[in-house]
């Protein structure tokens, strides 16, 4: 299943929220829908579930306009929106009915849930007597119950402890194994650059870049390369050997790496000058415990496109 976004735009008075987006979801993928605060990631995920329409623009389901009675959406949002004062297996079973489902099946499917996510010892507690990112879990079962085509995730880290974080992360592993199509905004790029196959970056309305993320990474300039040698002392080692003209040529500068005990940043003249430097330090009877072409992070492209840290 793929979903695609073609030319959306979309106004509210006399400002323009989107302009000419778009851009295509992969079933069996994640696609990360990045950008900073107001840049128009909410308003499209709305018309994606068909909350408004675009003004112009439209959205695809393999090629054909999507039929919103012919899709189902799981959806996380980044605010709650539960209902705190009441039982967490009876409000499970509850939406699981408003999107279609039998009470039986619904209940079946919450039990699978709570018992995959870990929460089945909480089934009968109120939501608000559970901690901030078990409550995020419970809206997660909540997000899956009715066995969504389309899962659309907002900053679905908030809250959760590294473990649990681990067990969201295998969650969305098994969706896009089962040929879920996945959209996940977020703010942590750390957890994007993780496990989304490709993203789509959007500022001021419009999309700024999009594709194939290691494709992404791998365009940017390759001219940095981290070595570590056995025994430490990589940057001396190193500039011992620019010193005997060992680098002479392609070689145009060393500086220390983040871990400065061990390692050192070697800058190169061309991106196939590597090969040049790797058989260098053979050559000196070193033994390398590192040797990698530094990307840059996901973070680093985003302050480059949109120009916010985060």
């Amino acid at each position: 299943m793929e979903l695609q976004l073609d030319s959306i735009t979309k106004s509210f008075g006399e400002k323009k929220v989107l302009e000419g987006i778009s851009f295509t979801a992969a079933g069996g993928a994640a696609l990360g829908l990045l950008g900073r605060n107001g840049a128009g990631k909410t308003t499209t995920i709305r018309i994606i579930m068909g909350v408004f329409p675009p003004d112009s623009g439209q959205v695809l389901l393999d090629g054909r306009p999507i039929q919103q009675g012919q899709v189902s959406f799981g959806y996380l949002p980044e605010e709650r929106g539960l209902y705190p004062k009441q039982k967490i297996i009876d409000q499970m079973v509850y939406i699981g009915c408003l999107r279609g489902m039998t009470r039986q099946a619904a209940k079946k499917s919450a039990d699978y849930w709570l018992e995959r996510l870990d929460m089945t010892a909480c089934r009968n507690d109120l939501l608000r007597t559970l901690s901030k990112g078990n409550q995020q879990k419970i809206q997660l079962g909540v997000c899956l119950i009715h066995d969504p085509d389309v899962v659309i995730l907002d900053e679905p880290f908030s809250g959760l402890d590294p473990v649990n974080a681990q067990l969201l992360k295998d969650v969305v592993a098994e969706l896009a194994a089962a040929g879920k199509t996945v959209i996940f905004s977020s703010h942590q790029m750390s957890y994007v650059e993780e496990f989304c196959d490709s993203i789509a970056m959007l500022d001021k309305g419009r999309i700024v870049l999009q594709g194939n993320l290691r494709t992404i990474k791998r365009s940017y300039d390759r001219t940095h390369i981290l070595v570590s040698l056995d025994g430490g002392g990589s940057l001396e080692r190193l500039e011992a050997l620019r010193a005997a003209g060992k680098l002479d040529g392609f070689v145009t500068g060393l500086e220390p790496a983040a871990d400065a005990d061990t390692g050192a940043v070697v800058h190169i003249a061309a991106p196939a000058d590597k090969d040049r430097l790797l058989a260098a330090i053979l050559a000196s009877d070193a033994s390398l415990e590192t040797f990698q072409v530094i990307e840059p992070t996901l973070e680093q492209i985003f302050v480059e496109r949109v120009g916010e840290s985060l």
